[in-house]
């Protein structure tokens, strides 16, 4: 039965919100009507995300997701608790619509309960709306339809999202405090040039005596700075707009990626971070009970590097042709020696789903090893260069003080 948002009034005149369920349009407002409420509004939910074309489509794809990360892994777990604990898959959806605590999770909740009990498959309901489940949470949960164990799959499903999720948390949590630094620091490196250093200068401007090179230079240093410093902004801003376009382009964002992944530090965070999410997307989709050839495709759709998706393309079509998955990662250098060792192992024990979330938790273990260590280096370099920065400045500005002190006695 179809879901419909309406918007009413009570008989006091107080305008009321909410779900309901009816036949048509018109069944709902007669619903409403019924209660003593006067319908204002009555829209459908069902269906609405599926019209990617039409006019409500396009508003859709505009309109801000109704998850993120976060929130996806925990809506995922609600629905597996419900599930796991008996519950039938259309009371779970129909306790999140009327518990949940966004209006837009609510909603989304109700609409897919409408699909359900119209007879879509859950796969299928999440299916309409591509923007708040992407393609390998759908094709997760397909195979545990399939299999008849939804509840368990939700679990490792939701159990996957929320380690993705800690992963990039201490991750940017590594980089927070480094670039959170390096910010204040340009900000006052800035103003001691641009204000600072000038107003200084000013009072040595009329001995008519030569200023010591540090200052000379730092004038000079602060002049362009002011004078160019806008100019300069719009030239990076612009190289920023024309670098955007240009990995818009996907033969130049390979090549980019490519070199990224060359990059001494970076590259290997990269590397290491890209290789963790492919391992534990696949050994999700094959724990699950998705076909190989669909799990390396879903699996490779979700890198983020081009360069990286590519190569487990390349290792689709290996394994497509019979190759082992073992030995058609081994052929990509790109990925850890680490990721092929223990496909291996999980073919021959045939194990592969288990081996691969080992390999996913190794890897990025390594990652966060390694993002912290570059951060607690990265932290002390950053504070030295500051100081010595700083230091050069107050020398320019103290210099011509000392000179002149020099002079009087």
């Amino acid at each position: 039965m179809p879901a419909y948002r309406y918007e009413a009034l009570d008989a006091d005149g107080k305008a009321l919100k909410g779900l309901i369920e009816a036949d048509t349009a018109r069944a709902a407002r007669g619903l409403l009507r019924a209660q003593a409420l006067v319908p204002l509004s009555v829209e459908a939910l069902a269906g609405s995300e599926a019209e990617g074309g039409s006019e409500a489509g396009a508003r859709v794809w505009l309109a801000p997701r109704v998850f993120n990360a976060t929130t996806l892994a925990i809506w995922t777990r609600q629905l597996a608790g419900l599930v796991a604990a008996g519950l039938p898959l259309e009371r779970a959806l129909s306790s999140l619509a009327e518990e949940g605590e966004d209006e837009r999770q609510r909603t989304l909740a109700a609409a897919l309960r409408a699909e359900v009990n119209a007879g879509a498959s859950f796969a299928a309901a999440l299916a309409r709306h591509p923007r708040a489940f992407p393609e390998v949470y759908r094709a997760v949960v397909a195979a545990g339809e399939q299999s008849g164990q939804l509840g368990g799959v939700l679990e490792r499903l939701a159990d996957d999202l929320e380690q993705r999720q800690a992963l990039r948390a201490k991750l940017l949590g590594a980089a927070l405090y480094p670039a959170i630094v390096t910010l204040v620091a340009l900000a006052i490196v800035v103003f001691l040039v641009t204000y600072v250093v000038p107003q200084v200068a000013g009072v040595f401007a009329g001995t008519k005596r030569a200023l010591p090179f540090l200052t000379t230079l730092m004038l000079g240093l602060s002049a362009a700075v002011r004078q160019y410093g806008w100019v300069a902004l719009g030239v990076l801003f612009l190289i920023a707009i024309g670098g955007r376009l240009a990995l818009g382009n996907p033969v130049f964002r390979e090549k980019f990626d490519a070199a990224w992944l060359r990059a001494p530090l970076v590259g290997r965070l990269s590397r290491g971070y890209n290789a963790a999410r492919f391992a534990a997307t696949l050994a999700l989709l094959a724990g699950a009970g998705v076909p190989i050839l669909r799990a390396l495709q879903a699996a490779a759709e979700t890198l983020s590097n081009r360069a990286m998706r590519s190569d487990a393309l390349d290792a689709l079509v290996l394994v497509r042709e019979g190759a082992p998955l073992a030995s058609a990662l081994a052929q990509k250098k790109r990925f850890p020696g680490l990721l092929a060792m223990f496909a291996r192992l999980g073919e021959q024990t045939g194990r592969l789903p288990t081996m691969l979330e080992r390999a996913a938790a190794q890897l990025a273990a390594e990652v966060q090893r390694r993002a912290i260590a570059a951060a607690t280096l990265l932290e002390p370099l950053l504070i030295v260069t500051m100081g010595a920065v700083v230091m050069l400045i107050v020398l320019a500005v103290l210099l011509p003080i000392i000179q002149l002190n020099q002079l009087v006695r």
